[in-house]
């Protein structure tokens, strides 16, 4: 017999000998009569090549061997009784593990709160977060490294051949050096805004935003003067504050406190020929391969659409 093909019904005749010190005692908690059992235990030891047992006529009792093997037979036995019910809770979702990205914007509030709420609702159920920009996630997507991800876009413009979820709807606010002249204003007028320096993502980052933010400019007969790129919500701040210019930031950026920058609210523009312009609003959805087959992702999923449903539209702090 192969080492490695020692079946479950040796091992626990082991630890009922092991237990009882006696082979018939044994013999009769396992309902069988002593000569199997007696062979059995002959045979285990000899595949492992190790005594197990000392016997006389009137005692049986572990060797060292014996006593050093039985904790992890027991633990094995164990764990062996656990499998069906592991195996039926793995497919309802119960357990196992979500590969998740998220950009930076869900993880200032969103993302915390439904990974506490997960984690005790499913506790067996391993959320492994990575931060990661739209572009970078659509590789990992690729290389088959996450499961799913939220990621930030134009409102409907999520990346084709994913599944979608929306989680948000939120506006864009404007992020100004403290010291600005147009911090005071309140809201501030878009007329202005536009002839400032801006601070924006590159466009490969989240395209649509990116191209909602300079049609925004083009609408009104301008065109944006970048004066840096930054790939992090978090960094674009950090900039404004140092004065290189203003910058377009979805309203959850607000969490975000950094000293010397204040946000606002900006008024809608009548452009050319008097045509309102709309200012841009940016979406978050959760988004996954429309194929994949994943009982613990699907619990996520639907976990996510509860809380997506009755979350509270953003309260404006940006005056």
């Amino acid at each position: 017999m192969n080492e490695a093909l020692i079946d479950l019904r040796a091992w626990r005749q082991f630890v009922a000998v092991a237990e009882e010190l006696h082979f018939g005692r044994a013999a009769q908690r396992l309902h069988m009569t002593q000569p199997p059992v007696t062979q059995a235990i002959a045979q285990l030891e000899k595949t492992l090549g190790v005594v197990l047992f000392d016997r006389t006529r009137r005692r049986v009792a572990l060797t060292p061997a014996g006593e050093a093997l039985l904790p992890d037979v027991r633990e094995l036995l164990a764990r062996a009784q656990a499998l069906p019910a592991r195996a039926r809770a793995a497919a309802a979702g119960q357990v196992g593990r979500v590969r998740i990205a998220f950009v930076s914007t869900v993880g200032f509030e969103q993302l915390p709160a439904w990974v506490r709420e997960f984690r005790v609702l499913c506790p067996e159920v391993a959320l492994e977060l990575v931060e990661a920009t739209g572009d970078v996630q659509l590789e990992a997507f690729a290389r088959g490294e996450i499961d799913a991800g939220l990621m930030l876009h134009s409102p409907g413009a999520a990346p084709p051949g994913l599944a979608c979820l929306p989680v948000e709807v939120e506006p864009l606010v404007l992020a100004l050096p403290a010291q600005h002249r147009l911090a005071e204003a309140r809201p501030v007028p878009l007329a202005e805004v536009l002839a400032e320096p801006l601070v924006i993502f590159p466009r490969r980052i989240v395209p649509s935003l990116h191209d909602a933010i300079f049609g925004l400019y083009h609408a009104a007969g301008r065109t944006p003067q970048v004066a840096q790129e930054a790939i992090q919500m978090q960094t674009i701040v950090n900039l404004v504050s140092g004065g290189i210019g203003a910058a377009w930031v979805p309203h959850s950026v607000m969490q975000f406190r950094r000293a010397g920058v204040v946000y606002r609210q900006v008024n809608e523009f009548q452009g050319v020929g008097r045509r309102r312009v709309t200012l841009p609003v940016c979406e978050t959805s959760l988004v996954w391969p429309a194929q994949a087959s994943h009982p613990a992702l699907a619990r996520f999923v639907d976990f996510v659409r509860e809380r997506a449903g009755r979350a509270p539209t953003p309260n404006s702090e940006a005056a």
